[in-house]
């Protein structure tokens, strides 16, 4: 399906909108065509929340809200969704909604900047928990994850999120919305073939759909969440004529659990992948809550994340350590990969004109793996690695009989550590041979100094942070940090 009109619901109306160009933001469509203000430009990267907007669309017969950034996602991804900013949400009688009188309420709005996206990640919340009920201050503080406070604190505003269900419940403002929604699904899927002259934003339903426009489109820009091309339109200032968007293909966006592999449609949202891949390794867990913040993670995608081959994408390191592959397709057929060959160059991978990445194939756990993923960055959370580690390590009888070490941040491609890996296998699991490895790992990469750390202090926490995978995995060795999870620390 090609598009060059816009269609969603907006206040319980649908709107519709032609001639909006393929790279226009869903912000600039929002301040500048719709005079919705109360989204704002911060950051314009999807790092402060000020843009946060709600939407929702009809999932297996009902409604899945997501709170997500304006500023970096394009406009006509949300053809055939619900909308909404925080001047939405209040009723006509001017009542505003729990999740405002609650921010109200306990003092947690000072400035009209970041408040509105902070209370439209609550009115997200407040959609998700049955009406805020039961919300603890550990998912309040996971909701706002990607929201930045410069005022009050976020004390307050934790505050707000699990007192939002003692004011009275709104009016029904989505009266008949999954209907509308489900009515809006059919309509495209009616109009599937349709021509129209002169469009340049694809958005194919289908698999074989997605391949032939591929085929026929080999330059025009792919894009899934856009939480990174969405940079390079503002940030960059890039401009894309013709864009194809991959997020409508049901194929790309499952999940299916073999019994030797799992299987993550590249479409998949970072947030349900991780999911997937936390279900079989609980560990991961906080690592996963570290990449980005909620609104990145309900919008981008592991595929694009893997596709868009950036040597400080955290996925990539991790699927490395798993043994991960990638399967690339086009009309001539798939192929797979090893994700650590899929890397050429800087941003530069192995997937042709004509081919698309798939999803991703991950292995499910082996008996006697260890495994552990480190993030090394200035920010607990919503901030770009300076090293990230990750280690699977099998060991049987006390000998390393096989490992395998992905790193981030400390090389023009996500690495694979390979002489690391030959220096542990078939070693004792001793300290002695991880500190004799540790000192390997520090010389296998010749990383970069840049702004967030020099190469001397990448080299040192690589040997480090294997160090303390040793400490962490000794009988009687406390918790460790990296299997901590907000509820532990809030």
């Amino acid at each position: 399906m090609s598009l060059n009109s816009l269609r969603f619901i907006h206040r319980n109306a649908l709107v519709e909108l032609r001639n909006v160009p393929s790279d226009r933001t869903l912000l600039e469509l929002l301040r500048d065509d719709l005079h919705c203000t109360a989204a704002k430009e911060g950051c314009a990267s999807g790092d402060c929340g000020a843009c946060t907007v709600t939407l929702a669309e009809a999932v297996d017969g009902r409604i899945e809200y997501r709170a997500i950034n304006s500023c970096i996602r394009l406009a006509h991804s949300v053809e055939g969704m619900a909308l909404w900013t925080a001047q939405d949400i209040a009723e006509d009688d001017r009542a505003l909604h729990p999740a405002q009188q609650a921010m109200l309420e306990c003092h947690g709005s000072q400035c009209g900047f970041c408040t509105p996206g902070f209370v439209m990640s609550l009115f997200t919340l407040y959609q998700q928990s049955d009406q805020g009920r039961n919300v603890t201050r550990a998912q309040a503080q996971h909701a706002i994850s990607g929201n930045l406070c410069r005022c009050t604190g976020y004390r307050p505003i934790v505050d707000a999120a699990v007192t939002m269900h003692h004011w009275p419940q709104p009016a029904a403002s989505e009266e008949g919305l999954l209907e509308k929604l489900e009515a809006l699904a059919a309509d495209r899927l009616n109009a599937e073939g349709a021509e129209n002259a002169g469009a340049t934003y694809f958005a194919p339903r289908s698999f074989a759909e997605l391949l032939h426009v591929r085929a026929a489109q080999p330059k025009a820009q792919l894009v899934a969440g856009c939480t990174d091309v969405g940079l390079w339109i503002t940030k960059g200032h890039k401009r894309y004529d013709t864009i194809i968007d991959v997020t409508r293909v049901a194929e790309l966006k499952r999940i299916e659990s073999g019994a030797a592999a799992l299987s993550i449609g590249a479409a998949a949202t970072l947030n349900d992948a991780f999911a997937a891949l936390a279900s079989d390794r609980p560990q991961l867990g906080h690592f996963f809550e570290r990449f980005a913040g909620l609104p990145v993670r309900q919008s981008g995608t592991l595929g694009g994340n893997v596709a868009n081959g950036s040597p400080i994408g955290d996925s990539m390191p991790l699927l490395i350590a798993l043994g991960a592959q990638v399967v690339l397709a086009s009309e001539r057929g798939e192929r797979m990969l090893a994700i650590e060959d899929f890397y050429l160059g800087y941003r530069k991978t192995a997937l042709a004109p004509d081919e698309v990445l798939a999803r991703i194939v991950t292995p499910r756990p082996l008996p006697h793996e260890t495994l552990r993923a480190y993030k090394v960055s200035k920010r607990f959370e919503d901030d770009i690695s300076a090293v990230c580690l990750c280690l699977a390590l099998h060991v049987e009888d006390g000998v390393i009989r096989r490992a395998r070490i992905g790193a981030g941040g400390v090389a023009a491609v996500p690495a694979r550590a390979v002489a690391t890996e030959a220096a542990l296998v078939g070693k004792l699991f001793s300290l002695d041979v991880l500190e004799a490895a540790a000192q390997v790992l520090r010389e296998e990469f010749d990383p970069i100094s840049d702004m967030r750390a020099s190469s001397a202090y990448r080299r040192e926490v690589l040997g480090n942070l294997l160090l303390r995978f040793y400490e962490e995995t000794q009988p009687g060795a406390p918790t460790p940090l990296a299997d901590l999870t907000w509820e532990h620390l809030a």
